[in-house]
């Protein structure tokens, strides 16, 4: 008997090797740089949906019901198991999903193919996403509860739906009319998607570059060696235009963080907050060269702190979201943002205002103009072309008290 059992052991034994070893053949590995790190995975052979006819409702129906029947659940076990570990926000792990779909499907190869797997994998990793159908184009849109104005946006059962996609149609995407949506239940697919970008990835050492900024303060030129890297314009390349609170937390990366603010610091240790402000203001109003987005950019685009200083050029908008980073990370003052129809500015709240005040909420605050102006104006002082100029308070932060 105890031969019998050795034998029938090892025979199952033996077997089990041969079937993981088959297994594994079956698994195709992939790796690939993102970030501070490499993200490997594997997939599954019966992940490799064919999708050359024609686009349809009925061939994505049909492309869904066999991915969805394929072994999949390993991926998405990876995938959000490196998002948790790294704490990417959503559009973060959309970058991390794009260019994992890449692996899979590249992009060049079959558009509709690479498309069609981006958002199954955002709907197993539960957001809900949708496809839609017209024009012979594929759009790729996903549930978002926040205001967002410069992307396509489509209404389905009173839920609105932002367009990930259009930019890669540019002219040719139609109006929001022509795509009708592919009705596809996915039971995972129920969280919305956030534009919230609160934490900004730890890029490789070697992928900086340094940056020399300087200005002048009080007849004294400051220098600056600043580490900024070419990745955090790609990250924001298709970003949309998101509301200010959203954009003015935007944070800067490690590696430029420390490349900068320990700097200022030391600049500013035996200034009063008052003087520190208006150093501040001084930089971001003349270290960087003025240039307004249709002439940069042929439209709006509202850089982060850290693609202002990345970038030669930068408007208002760039520097009233580099201006409130700094003295929020130095000061932690609360501060108002006031929008005119073409120009944004700043106010700071002191313990005593300085010139002329803006009232909001039962708190004075004194402008802090962060933009070159026609008149070299301190703290207090608005542009004359503003003074009677209607304006809205878009974004008003409070320092949370610790406790």
């Amino acid at each position: 008997m105890n031969a019998l059992f050795k034998y029938f052991f090892f025979t199952s034994f033996a077997i089990a090797i041969l079937i993981f070893s088959f297994s594994e053949v079956k698994a195709q590995r992939y790796a690939f740089d993102f970030y501070e790190s490499t993200f490997n995975f594997s997939a599954d052979e019966t992940l490799n949906i064919n999708f050359d006819g024609d686009l349809s409702q009925l061939s994505v129906h049909s492309f869904y019901k066999k991915i969805n029947e394929s072994n999949y659940q390993n991926l998405i076990s990876t995938l959000l198991n490196y998002k948790e570990k790294y704490k990417l926000n959503d559009w973060l792990y959309y970058q991390l999903i794009r260019k994992t779909a890449q692996q899979l499907s590249p992009k060049a190869a079959n558009y509709n193919r690479y498309t069609l797997y981006k958002w199954f994998l955002m709907c197993k990793s539960g957001f809900d996403a949708k496809i839609a159908i017209g024009n012979d184009q594929l759009v790729f849109y996903i549930k978002n509860e926040e205001d967002i104005s410069d992307i396509p946006f489509f209404m389905i059962d009173d839920k609105k739906y932002m367009c990930l996609n259009y930019h890669d149609y540019g002219k040719l995407f139609q109006k929001e009319a022509t795509y009708i949506p592919v009705n596809i239940a996915v039971a995972e697919a129920k969280n919305a998607f956030s534009y919230k970008v609160t934490g900004m990835p730890n890029f490789k050492p070697e992928n900086y570059h340094e940056k020399q900024i300087a200005f002048n303060y009080k007849h004294k030129v400051y220098h600056f060696n600043v580490k900024v890297t070419n990745e955090v314009s790609t990250i924001f390349a298709n970003y949309p235009i998101v509301d200010f609170a959203s954009y003015f937390n935007i944070p800067l990366s490690r590696e430029t963080y420390q490349s900068l603010i320990p700097t200022l610091k030391e600049n500013l240790k035996k200034m009063s907050a008052k003087k520190g402000v208006d150093y501040l203001m001084r930089f971001t109003r003349y270290a960087f060269l003025y240039e307004d987005d249709e002439k940069s950019n042929g439209k709006e685009k509202r850089f982060s702190p850290e693609q202002t200083l990345l970038n030669d050029l930068s408007d208002c908008d760039d520097r009233a979201a580099l201006f409130f980073y700094l003295v929020k990370e130095i000061y932690n003052l609360p501060m108002i943002a006031l929008l005119y129809p073409t120009h944004i500015t700043m106010a700071v709240q002191f313990d005593k205002p300085v010139g002329d005040v803006v009232l909001y909420n039962g708190n004075s605050y004194s402008v802090c103009e962060p933009t070159p102006q026609k008149q070299d104006l301190k703290i207090g002082q608005l542009s004359a072309q503003l003074k009677n100029v209607p304006y809205q308070i878009v974004y008003a932060y409070s320092p949370v008290a610790i406790k």
